[in-house]
């Protein structure tokens, strides 16, 4: 564990010092608290610097030129300085939490009794910046090199003010690889069904943390063994005892497959590619069936589009992110297929907006099940091949052409133009007048 001073080589490090010193200077106590402190402590440079202090929001708003007051009834105010935002906090008492989030009163106080309203002890701890050295009234300093998640006081209390905590222990112990200890893991089974009171955004937050980060596998374990899936997921928990044939998957049911894909991803990861790896197979207990003595998944990836969407819009997920998801859902399946395509209809299927990640989708879903990696092969040499062609040319066609040849609008246009369009990849046309030629003919067959 590292006892030494903090690194503040970094710019943020070093105006965060400057907060801390002016707060200082004013009469005030103020330290660094928090992860920073925790990832001091772990030999790991802090990214993000929070400031606790005894000033009252309306002495920060005093003291700093711009200050945001995103939390101040709540003692929380966001201090600028050269355009880096800062989070100071009075320390503070709390209580009355009716929505399972927020007190509904806040009483200032010393750095102690801060201290020990906070969730777990590794994040529990303060840093005095000038002194060099950590103040630690709740026993971080003992569980850090234990590695263990430990809630500061009573579990139960504390998952009782703030239900969100119930998702950040298991954040914390998933991404640091940390156990999460006996009375708080215990405390923290009984409530999960609480995880309701939270917000399906802040909810989201604390998902998408888990499944881009180190650790996502053991993330997706601890979520179902606390019971915490079932009440946030009960989609993905449905893939528990989901067989599938062992031909093609010696590694067990879907959901120990899909444990293994988040194993095999390389973190920091896409929340696209996340979520992708999540739900590829999220239609297969839905689809499962026995025919002519054969297990099948029959268009397990069209209902996971379906499932996977109705998740995402549950949990607030942006539109772009419900489309990339959906996309690398339904696309994962065709992979099987692509040396037997056309080249006008692979330079389609590469040229989609996230297709390095259902390449990556790819990758590790082969890899949690039969191993084999030959299309994989077979599309890296052609992206290489095709790396100084133009994938997504303006098409040399398009319907007026086909209604000025004669043809009335309606659905047998789409795949004339389709089909158009893979020829003019594939390069059969020199020019438009091409294009047009074979229109003509096309639609005198028709």
């Amino acid at each position: 564990m590292n006892s030494g001073p903090m690194d503040l080589s970094e710019p943020k490090g070093r105006l965060a010092r400057v907060i801390v010193k002016i707060l200082k200077d004013k009469g005030y106590t103020a330290y660094f608290a928090g992860g920073c402190v925790r990832d001091h402590l772990r030999g790991q440079k802090p990214q993000d610097f929070d400031i606790a202090t005894t000033a009252t929001p309306n002495e920060v708003e005093k003291i700093f030129r711009r200050t945001i007051p995103v939390g101040k009834q709540f003692g929380v105010m966001i201090v600028v300085e050269e355009e880096t935002p800062f989070e100071v906090a009075t320390f503070r008492c709390e209580g009355g939490y009716q929505d399972g989030r927020h007190p509904t009163h806040v009483s200032f106080t010393q750095p102690e009794e801060d201290a020990k309203r906070r969730d777990f002890t590794v994040n529990g701890m303060f840093y005095d910046p000038f002194a060099e050295k950590v103040i630690d009234f709740v026993g971080g300093i003992e569980d850090l090199p234990k590695k263990i998640i430990r809630a500061i006081g009573d579990p139960k209390e504390r998952f009782e003010e703030d239900k969100l905590r119930l998702l950040r222990a298991i954040r914390f112990a998933s991404t640091l690889g940390f156990e999460i200890e006996s009375k708080t893991w215990e405390a923290l089974r009984k409530n999960a069904s609480k995880i309701h009171e939270v917000s399906p955004e802040r909810i989201r937050e604390e998902l998408v943390k888990i499944f881009t980060r180190s650790g996502a596998a053991r993330g997706f374990v601890l979520l179902s063994e606390s019971g915490l899936m079932k009440e946030i997921l009960p989609e993905v928990e449905a893939m528990r005892g989901v067989e599938q044939p062992e031909k093609f998957h010696p590694e067990g049911d879907v959901y120990e497959h899909t444990r293994l894909l988040l194993q095999f991803l390389h973190p920091p990861v896409s929340t696209v590619l996340a979520f992708s790896a999540l739900f590829h197979d999220i239609g297969k207990p839905k689809t499962s069936a026995i025919r002519k003595g054969r297990l099948t998944f029959y268009e397990h990836s069209e209902a996971g589009v379906k499932i996977a969407g109705e998740i995402m819009r549950r949990l607030r997920f942006s539109n772009e992110e419900i489309e990339g998801v959906s996309e690398c859902v339904a696309n994962h399946m065709k992979f099987m297929d692509v040396q037997k395509m056309r080249s006008g209809k692979l330079k389609q299927f590469i040229s989609r907006p996230h297709f390095e990640e259902e390449m990556e989708l790819h990758r590790v879903d082969c890899t949690a099940s039969h191993g084999m990696l030959d299309n994989l092969t077979f599309l890296r040499d052609k992206l290489k091949e095709y790396e100084h062609e133009e994938l997504k040319p303006k098409p040399l066609v398009n319907g007026h052409d086909l209604m000025a040849l004669g043809m009335k609008p309606g659905r047998m246009m789409k795949p004339v133009l389709e089909e158009a369009f893979v020829l003019q990849l594939e390069g059969r046309f020199k020019n438009r007048e091409d294009a047009l030629e074979w229109l003509k003919n096309a639609i005198s067959k028709s």
